[in-house]
């Protein structure tokens, strides 16, 4: 993976694994409705004035309106609200471990609906260590919330699969604003009778506005546009990776802020999905068996055969 993909992908890491610890902060008071109707506002109050002053969002959105419309449902829609709904009853840190299975489920479904992204024993390698850190990390907080909460977040990481695919096959043409600041627009639409229908009586405190800051300003705006350009730097399977350092990160946040316990259990799950993470990004080991190096540094020589089907042409051209 290139230096700008790995700084895209630690930045994820950080960026969508806050977001545990806000939410949890904000269902304390407002409703799950309220906390994405929220989140969306904002982000695309942010995004949209962007989006439109690059031109032609009317036409790309007549053009891609049902792939960005699947995307919309699928990646923040349907995944925001069992998240935040699950978070009344389940710790930040457990929603965040939990999570963590989307690499697994994307490369599964990649590979289910024919992706041409190869899966090398290297990668594979690195998902399950990262599988086997999460699992070091998931186990002793599993008690925390009740069966329907765990199935509303891994609801959620199958949406947060998928949608990653709906991107790479669907709208890589689509301009990363062009694309984030409609779908949240329409988002905040659908959710905002529900959220003025569960409205607090009294206004939220200062701890709860601040949350909703965060996840509006920092992990939407900012970390929509970051994930996407994650997508198209390293691919849909790579890409989703980064959320095997969100249970690190969300531990992290609950040790700092919440004062949860930093046991030896937690130390050595960090290094199994770090390292897992390392792995499962990297890229191939080396050029397909078709193309011949021809010698590092310079350009081939004339007449030389450097790919199969220059050896090809040079079959043809010596019969006849």
């Amino acid at each position: 993976m290139t230096a700008r993909g790995w700084f895209l992908f630690s930045l994820m890491g950080v960026l969508w694994g806050i977001p545990y610890l806000m939410i949890k902060v904000a269902v304390e008071e407002l409703s799950p409705s309220m906390v994405v109707f929220a989140r969306c506002a904002l982000g695309a109050a942010l995004l949209l004035p962007f989006a439109l002053r690059q031109g032609g969002l009317t036409r790309v959105v007549r053009a891609h309106w049902k792939p960005m419309l699947a995307f919309a449902c699928i990646e923040i829609l349907g995944p925001w609200w069992t998240l935040t709904d699950a978070e009344r009853r389940l710790s930040s840190s457990t929603a965040g471990l939990l999570i963590a299975a989307v690499p697994i489920i994307g490369a599964v479904l990649a590979r289910f609906f024919g992706d041409t992204e190869r899966l090398g024993a290297r990668r594979l390698t690195g998902l399950g260590l990262g599988l086997g850190g999460v699992a070091v990390l998931t186990v002793p907080h599993l008690t925390g919330g009740d069966a329907w909460s765990l199935t509303e977040v891994l609801l959620t990481a199958l949406g947060y699969a998928i949608a990653p695919l709906i991107v790479a096959r669907h709208l890589k043409a689509v301009p990363t604003l062009q694309l984030i600041a409609p779908c949240l627009t329409l988002a905040a639409l659908v959710y905002a009778v529900p959220a003025w229908a569960s409205r607090p009586s009294v206004a939220p405190s200062p701890q709860t506005l601040v949350s909703l800051a965060g996840l509006g300003v920092i992990c939407t705006a900012l970390a929509f546009v970051v994930f996407l350009e994650l997508i198209r730097e390293t691919g849909p399977t790579r890409a989703v990776v980064f959320t095997y350092v969100n249970p690190a990160v969300a531990v992290a946040a609950g040790v700092a802020f919440l004062s949860e316990p930093l046991t030896a259990g937690i130390a050595a799950s960090f290094a199994l999905i770090l390292a897992g993470s390392f792995l499962a990004t990297a890229g191939p080991a080396g050029r397909s068996s078709g193309t011949r190096l021809v010698g590092k540094g310079r350009p081939p020589f004339r007449g030389e055969v450097t790919s199969t089907r220059d050896a090809r042409r040079c079959d043809r051209h010596t019969s006849e």
